[in-house]
This record gives C-alpha cells, structure tokens and sequence, in this order.
C-alpha cells in the first residue's frame, strides 16, 4: 500500500512522510519542483518526491491532501475520479497518534521550537515527533508523541491530546478567523480536548482568559505561575535559571541559548516532565542538549557579519527576534530583512510589522511571497509595511548589493518563505566584492 503526499514539501506534510516511513509504510509524494528546506530530509530517507502531475496517481494508493491544496488540484480530481482514500493532513496525525501520549503544542508562535525542545529532552525516554520545519521521527515502541499543532481553520481540533500545550494567543490567520474572541473559542475548545492536563504561558494574558475546565498548568516569568524561572542570568550564550515548581525549588538548569521567548518555550517541556515524573537528573542533562529549530534564529558567521535565518512571520515573532539578536549581539548594528507571506496578514498587521522593524537600527521590505491566490486583497503589497518603517527600503534580489555596505553587524533574514535565495545572493556578492 502506497501513502501518497500531494504537497510533500510543506512544513508538515514533509515531518508527516518522515514519520510514517520510519514506522514502515511505503511513502511517495509531489509538489513544486523549486527546491525547499524541508525536502532535505526526505531525499535523506530516500523518500521519492515527484513533480505534480494527474498520472502520478495510482489505483490503490492512499491519498494525504496538503491543507495548500484544495479539490480543484489535478492530482486530487484524479485521485476523486479513482474512488481513493483521501485523508487530509490532521486526519492522518490523528489517526496515527489516537493511541500515544499526544503532546500536542499550540500556539501562535514558539509550536516548532517548543515541539523541537520536547523531541530532545524526551529523546531517551523515548518519543516520536512531527515538527513544523520538516522533521519528523517515529518508532512502534515509543509511548509519547510530540505535536506541532497549527490552529489555522481549527485543525488542531482533529486531535486528541493527552497534553494540552499553549504557548499563546493572539490573532493571526485572519483570512479565516474573525477577530481575536473567534481564536480564543477556538483555543479554549482545544485546551478541552486534553485528556490529562493543559499546559500554559501563564505570561501571556489571552491564555489566562481560556474557558477551560481541565486540570491548567501555568508556566512563565511572573511569579503568578505554577512553574517559575527565577534567578536567570545569560553568560557566554548560556541562561542559567531556578525553577521553582508550586513554590518549591526544581532544579538549577543551564540552557544553551540567550532569549525570554526561547526560555518561556523551555518551561513548557520542564512542566511536562514534571507532570511526568521525568527525573530531575534526566531533564538537567537533556536540557543542555536542546538545538534550535530548523529557520529558527539560526546563526552563521559569515566574514566580518553574523547572518541570522529565522521563521519569523508575525509582527511578535519579528519582534522577539530582533530583540533576541540585540540581547546576544549589544554591540553590533541590527540590520533586518523580512519577506510577508500571506497579504492578509499584511492588511491587518503591516503597522505592527513595520513597529516590530523599527526596532533595528535599518529594516529592509521584500515583495510579499504568495502560495495562493487571496481575493479581496490585490491592493496590499510591501508597501504597506514600508511606509512606517523609520529607515527602510525595498530590496530584491536585483538590489541585494545594498547589503555589501555592513560590516561586524547582525543581519536578520525573517520569513516563512524563501528569503534565503536572497541571502545567498548576498553572500556571492560579498565573496566576490571580498576578493
């Protein structure tokens, strides 16, 4: 029986592949023949990756659709005109981890890194994972299985958590959601679907206004949580913090990056070792093992500059980010360079893009990148951020020999998109100009 991706490259739908390969199934796909970042693991596993096409489509294969794709696409009219099974991507997370552990991690920013965090700290009790960056490993015998759950038209309510996990709310997907109170009856619907407990950012005001009447776990900075970090100091890139539990001393951990929002991520893992009775002594030794994510604050020397690639794609991601960078580099000059995806988002948000901007010293707009066709919105482009920015400009890749002018300076690179072809563009450049 053949599982066949249409969409494989996507961020979830590649984890996804992965993982039913590992646990045996014979896996095939297609998409776009562009390259992108999460397909590196698939041609890893020897997974086969086609271009989209309707003859790609068997009798007796089992059809996952890509939430990118709708009805209208030429493999899945295919796949209709066959009689196949077509599951979409949340139908067939649900149906592999009904009968785990689901730790499910929601959540309008910090899912991957979080998720990221758990599959590490877990690692040698055993756990299986989907990540949102392209990663994803399983075995038959691991009990737990760590979850990026995405709240985009509610699927995250495909699922059947064991924990709850929600690291915020905010409104965001606002091509489907109608305000802020639409996200948080959607949330407070997921936190009841946990069959243990809920496990929140305490910090976060929206999460404290969930309806939920299952058993919460706060976690956060202030000291009105249940789980605390206090005491923490950040020296030669490594936070060191106490964790105090319900008032009682945890442990003394020592972390492997600089950042509140990358700590707060932490607390949500401690919290679920804790309710798992994980070993102090286990999750001291894993916690310094974590990595980031893939695209997230992912650094590079690169001559005489710190290139930094992340996710970023929220006014409060972009924001946090350039923080983060100001926090670990105080010293250097923060240049930041960020593509949209979605020019909706743009519609609601592009004052608090260009505000979250504003706090480098120069910012950079690119074109916005588009995977579909978003109508009523055709008048939004880059522009709307860039008139509100303080001091920035428009750059593509014809213009990436703006770039050349900085030196011992961080420069960001925020997208969910593929604002890394720019960066490579800009590293030819500067080898060249270096020679």
């Amino acid at each position: 029986m053949i599982y066949y991706f249409i969409g494989i490259k996507g961020s979830g739908m590649a984890s996804l592949a992965e993982i039913m390969f590992d646990l045996g199934y014979t896996v095939m796909g297609s998409d776009k023949p562009d390259h992108f970042f999460t397909e590196d693991g698939l041609i890893k596993k020897g997974i086969k990756i086609l271009t989209f096409n309707k003859d790609n489509i068997k009798e007796g294969m089992i059809i996952v659709q890509g939430n990118a794709f709708n009805d209208e696409h030429e493999e899945v009219v295919r796949a209709h005109e066959l009689g196949l099974t077509i599951y979409s991507y949340q139908e067939m997370i649900a149906k592999l981890t009904d009968n785990t552990k689901l730790i499910a991690i929601s959540g309008c920013h910090g899912k991957t890194t979080t998720t990221t965090m758990m599959s590490k700290v877990f690692e040698n009790i055993g756990i299986n994972y989907l990540i949102g960056d392209g990663s994803g490993y399983a075995s038959k015998d691991n009990e737990y299985f760590a979850l990026e759950a995405c709240e985009f038209k509610r699927h995250f309510l495909s699922y059947n958590p064991y924990y709850a996990v929600i690291t915020n709310v905010e409104l965001d997907h606002t091509d489907y959601y109608k305000d802020l109170d639409d996200v948080m009856d959607a949330f407070s619907e997921f936190a009841n679907k946990a069959r243990k407990s809920v496990i929140s950012c305490g910090d976060d005001i929206n999460t404290r206004k969930l309806k939920v009447n299952k058993p919460v776990l706060y976690y956060g900075l202030n000291e009105n949580n249940d789980v605390v970090a206090k005491n923490i100091t950040v020296k030669d890139e490594i936070t060191t913090t106490d964790i105090y539990i319900k008032g009682k001393f945890y442990a003394t951990l020592h972390f492997p990056f600089v950042g509140d929002h990358l700590l707060l991520n932490a607390l949500a893992v401690i919290s679920v070792c804790y309710l798992e009775n994980i070993a102090v002594e286990e999750v001291k030794e894993q916690v310094t093992k974590i990595k980031h994510a893939k695209r997230r604050f992912i650094e590079e020397k690169f001559l005489d500059n710190i290139l930094i690639d992340d996710y970023a794609h929220h006014p409060t991601e972009v924001k946090v980010t350039i923080e983060a960078a100001r926090k670990k580099y105080p010293d250097k000059q923060i240049i930041a360079l960020f593509k949209a995806h979605t020019k909706s988002r743009v519609k609601y948000f592009h004052k608090e893009f260009a505000d979250a901007l504003n706090l480098a010293d120069k910012c950079y707009v690119l074109e916005i990148g588009e995977d579909r066709k978003e109508v009523g919105y055709e008048d939004v482009t880059h522009n709307d951020i860039l008139k509100y920015t303080k001091n920035g400009e428009y750059i593509d890749l014809d213009s990436a020999d703006k770039l050349l002018q900085y030196h011992n300076s961080v420069i960001l690179f925020m997208s969910s998109k593929d604002i890394y072809v720019l960066a490579n563009k800009y590293k030819e450049l500067a080898l060249k100009n270096s020679k």
